[in-house]
């Protein structure tokens, strides 16, 4: 386990699915957890679970951003910590994209990440880990992402550029690039029941390791990249997919 003792983190999204084990295991590994979401019920009730602070914050709001960094500064001052990672998947094919759900998805996945970024910087401790949450989608060309994927192409590209920008602060700036994950997020597409299982079942059949990952293995290589193990890594996007991309995901 890494040694994150005196160490205090920022998850966004942390009430649920990947935020939400990352904010478990950071604790377990001795940091100081603060999780937001948007549901006072929703963040509070995971709070509770974890034994950790929960704040409200829309991360596609940048006011409420600025909000959350103000509290944040309050409440524990500085921050070692970031994980980027509140997230909307939306799938859709060219043909049936709305204006409503580019906006939506490019404002909290892309625009909310940098404002998140952005806002928390003056709190950010010199050597502090910033990891967002992007996907091998951002380079698969997996048929019906294409906003989702150009969300996290950004995310990248944003990833490598800060990662330069904050190396005089020595401030590590990474991506994790998930595959499939079972996770809550897949549910909120508002695909029924049927296809989302017609969905996963032809997802796993073409993964190497024959299933989707689980939350918890993606915490374990947040944990590592927020380490000081880690100390001499940033600008990356770091793969974590069950060999999906080694088998050409791309369907």
């Amino acid at each position: 386990m890494a040694n994150l003792s005196g160490k205090t983190a920022v998850i966004t999204g942390g009430n649920s699915g990947i935020g939400y084990a990352a904010a478990e295991r950071l604790k377990a590994d001795g940091a100081k957890v603060i999780i937001t979401g948007r549901s006072q019920e929703r963040v509070g009730e995971a709070a509770k679970k974890l034994g950790v602070t929960g704040l409200v914050a829309d991360v596609a709001s940048v006011a409420a951003l600025g909000r959350l960094a103000d509290q944040v500064k309050n409440q524990v001052g500085k921050v070692d910590i970031l994980f980027i990672n509140a997230g909307v998947f939306e799938p859709a094919p060219l043909g049936g994209i709305s204006e409503e759900m580019f906006d939506r998805q490019m404002g909290i996945n892309f625009k909310g990440a940098v404002f998140t970024l952005e806002k928390f910087l003056p709190l950010l401790n010199d050597g502090a880990s910033v990891i967002n949450l992007s996907s091998i989608n951002s380079f698969t060309g997996m048929t019906n992402t294409a906003i989702y994927a150009a969300s996290k192409a950004a995310m990248d590209s944003f990833t490598r550029t800060a990662a330069t920008e904050l190396a005089p602060r020595r401030i590590r700036v990474n991506s994790v690039n998930p595959g499939p994950v079972n996770t809550p997020i897949f549910g909120k597409t508002g695909m029924p029941e049927e296809q989302l299982n017609g969905f996963a079942q032809a997802m796993q059949a073409v993964i190497p390791l024959g299933r989707f990952g689980q939350a918890e293995e993606i915490a374990n290589l947040v944990a590592f990249l927020a380490s000081d193990e880690a100390k001499w890594i940033t600008g990356s996007l770091h793969v974590i997919d069950g060999g999906a991309v080694v088998n050409n995901l791309v369907g």
